[in-house]
């Protein structure tokens, strides 16, 4: 028993020396990555940039409580629907479909990726409420699968009580 003792009190002495000398090292455990990437974290969402860094945020990390905070209880989305009629017309959705079909879209892709480019228009915020029409690229990969759409929307935000700017309209005004 004495010799078990001793070979445990070996071990933990000779861990406890090669620790102090290499320093705290998980071999397990990846280094954190401290390039310049590109990487999108939460932000408190208290400016438009904020905003948009949260939606960018949401979709890279499939992460739909992030998105819901995103859209305004008014919240529509609207686009040109070329099948309605002979020429075809603008339709719409509200939050609730617009948070299912977010939710479909995050869970059926492994990969997803949006980038904002420039922006063509910001308004002056006037009553708590800001336009902004600015152009996207939404990347959307599943195994072999690789989608690229570009594309550009005008995007009415409302700043709330808690001083969150969220979408209250998207017109998204990207030509398939």
């Amino acid at each position: 028993m004495r010799t078990l003792i001793n070979g445990w009190f070996k071990t933990i002495v000779l861990s406890s020396g090669l620790s102090a000398i290499t320093g705290c090292v998980n071999p397990f455990s990846p280094a954190l990555d401290q390039s310049d990437a590109d990487v999108p974290f939460i932000t408190e969402q208290k400016t438009p940039e904020d905003f948009f860094q949260n939606f960018r945020f949401a979709y890279t990390f499939k992460d739909s409580l992030v998105y819901s905070d995103l859209l305004d209880s008014s919240f529509t989305f609207q686009y040109f629907n070329p099948d309605v009629g002979e020429s075809g017309a603008f339709d719409s959705w509200r939050r609730k479909l617009e948070l299912k079909t977010t939710g479909q879209l995050l869970r059926t892709f492994e990969t997803i990726d949006l980038i904002w480019y420039r922006i063509f228009f910001e308004s002056e915020t006037v009553n708590r409420e800001k336009k902004v029409y600015r152009d996207f690229r939404l990347t959307l990969i599943n195994g072999d699968e690789n989608i690229s759409l570009y594309g550009s929307a005008l995007f009415t935000l409302v700043q709330g009580a808690d001083e969150k700017w969220r979408i209250k309209l998207w017109v998204d005004e990207t030509n398939y």
